[in-house]
């Protein structure tokens, strides 16, 4: 029965079209049916195009961070390596203003003592370096070698506590020793007098009176100069100008000619007769 209605109707519409106004009138009312039928597709495929942008943005964003991180990297080094140059090359002014024969050097380890300041440089193998040559970067004084190996020597900075630097203030010519104080703490001038002339920011050069290093040499600047009343003595304290605990390219000066040795102190008995004789006198 309901097949010949069917067949009956579809001829009546396909001549007449009896049923046009109706098939209008169902498709405007399943509309809203079809649409929430379609919808968990269109969802799932909306939601699928939007975690695959998702994932090629991400690819996107971490091949440009990749990119800007190694383009860094080149800028950085290239930074570095213009430094480095620039530092090559006033520690050859350096060497060319020092005229004296020197060696090329390069920081390898620091110190393995935390309460002493030492660090180990190497050398070309086939150079001969001996304890006490004076080791310098382009802007001054480091320290001095204290023990040398094949290739490699041990140098006691000058802001070591056991080491002495004897200075001049380039400004009057007064003329000190530097003391260093240890990690953590400035070099200082000690036992200078309270109304000595010195101020902040006079640079100190050194004396050359030692035999150990070279006289003219750049060492530290006067950051601090207290003067109290009734103490004999001015605390002064001092900033290395060399990059002590920085350089990485320094160099090893030629030992000074030895100095004659001094003369021997007189004794305790001689010291008396003296005295004597210049009471009787």
């Amino acid at each position: 029965f309901f097949g010949l209605l069917s067949l009956v109707l579809l001829v009546t519409d396909s001549r007449f079209a009896y049923l046009e106004a109706m098939r209008g009138f169902v498709g405007s009312a399943l509309l809203p049916l079809q649409s929430v039928a379609t919808w968990p597709g269109e969802a799932a495929e909306r939601i699928g195009d939007y975690f695959a942008s998702q994932r090629g943005l991400q690819g996107e964003n971490e091949a440009l961070q990749r990119q800007l991180l190694a383009q860094a990297q080149a800028v950085q080094g290239h930074e570095d390596l213009v430094r480095e140059n620039a530092r090559l090359r006033a520690l050859l002014q350096v060497r060319e203003r020092y005229g004296g024969s020197s060696v090329p050097a390069e920081v390898l380890y620091g110190g393995r003592d935390p309460f002493r300041q030492k660090l180990v440089i190497g050398f070309p193998s086939s150079t001969q370096i001996k304890a006490g040559q004076a080791v310098i970067d382009e802007t001054g004084v480091i320290g001095q070698v204290t023990r040398s190996f094949h290739g490699m020597a041990e140098v006691t900075l000058l802001t070591d506590k056991a080491h002495a630097v004897p200075v001049k203030v380039r400004r009057s010519g007064l003329r000190s020793v530097l003391y260093g104080a240890g990690a953590g703490r400035a070099p200082e001038l000690r036992f200078m007098a309270a109304n000595a002339d010195i101020q902040p920011g006079d640079v100190l050069v050194t004396s050359g009176i030692d035999g150990v290093y070279p006289p003219d040499l750049a060492v530290a600047a006067v950051t601090s100069v207290e003067r109290e009343t009734g103490l004999m003595f001015a605390r002064i304290v001092c900033q290395p100008l060399a990059g002590v605990d920085r350089s990485r390219q320094v160099l090893i000066l030629e030992p000074l000619a030895a100095l004659p040795e001094r003369p021997e102190a007189e004794s305790e008995t001689e010291a008396r007769k003296k005295g004597a004789r210049a009471r009787r006198r």
